[in-house]
């Protein structure tokens, strides 16, 4: 289910040649292997130079501040899991608004699982607005794909109430997801399966 071109990882320059791709996917890699192992707070710019073995000046080239780099990791993980569902959705066939919903949230859940990275960053709200935007704008990010199935298989037509439920599904879900984590195993699905059940009824009622 093909959507719009994703924005692109931001960074202070684009990386044109190899050596500087590689001086650029080195700090992204660093930060995520820190942001694995200890507090995003304890975390520097000085300290993912050293972890990717680089110079703090060589970081600076392409990435103004911590933020800026924190957001790309981010960015980059929205953009995996977007291109990843789509490519689930192509051979996939539900039957309902609610059971897509549903499937999209489980994976989702799944992804913050395996990555414990970007887990730290979307649940923690390190993420910047502006990075956030670029994500949930219409045909990007999970609610990209949302709008395609509703569109594709629904018949609902594109209108500034869809934008704005879309949003308004997304923030939900975005807090709401973070709250489950904040519980006990047990009570995490429940809170998850009242979310797909009121997201659902919002969306699709």
């Amino acid at each position: 289910m093909p959507g719009k071109p994703e924005t692109p990882v931001p960074v202070r320059r684009a990386p044109v040649q190899r050596r500087s791709a590689s001086t650029v996917e080195a700090v992204l890699r660093a930060c995520s292997a820190l942001l694995g192992r200890i507090p995003l707070e304890e975390i520097t710019t000085t300290r993912i130079a050293e972890e990717a073995g680089l110079s703090v000046g060589a970081l600076y080239r392409f990435f103004p501040d911590k933020q800026a780099i924190l957001d790309a990791v981010a960015v980059r993980h929205m953009q995996e899991f977007r291109a990843r569902m789509a490519r689930v959705l192509v051979r996939a066939a539900f039957r309902s608004g609610p059971e897509f919903l549903g499937r999209l949230l489980d994976a989702y859940v799944e992804y913050l699982d395996a990555h414990p990275d970007f887990r730290a960053l979307a649940l923690g709200g390190h993420i910047s607005a502006l990075a956030r935007e670029s994500q949930t704008r219409p045909g990007a990010g999970p609610a990209g794909l949302l709008r395609a199935f509703m569109k594709r298989r629904l018949g609902v037509r594109d209108s500034a109430t869809l934008d704005l439920r879309l949003r308004m599904a997304i923030e939900t879900g975005e807090r709401m997801i973070a709250y489950a984590y904040g519980q006990e195993p047990e009570e995490r699905h429940r809170v998850l399966a009242e979310l797909k059940r009121m997201l659902a009824r919002y969306l699709f009622d």
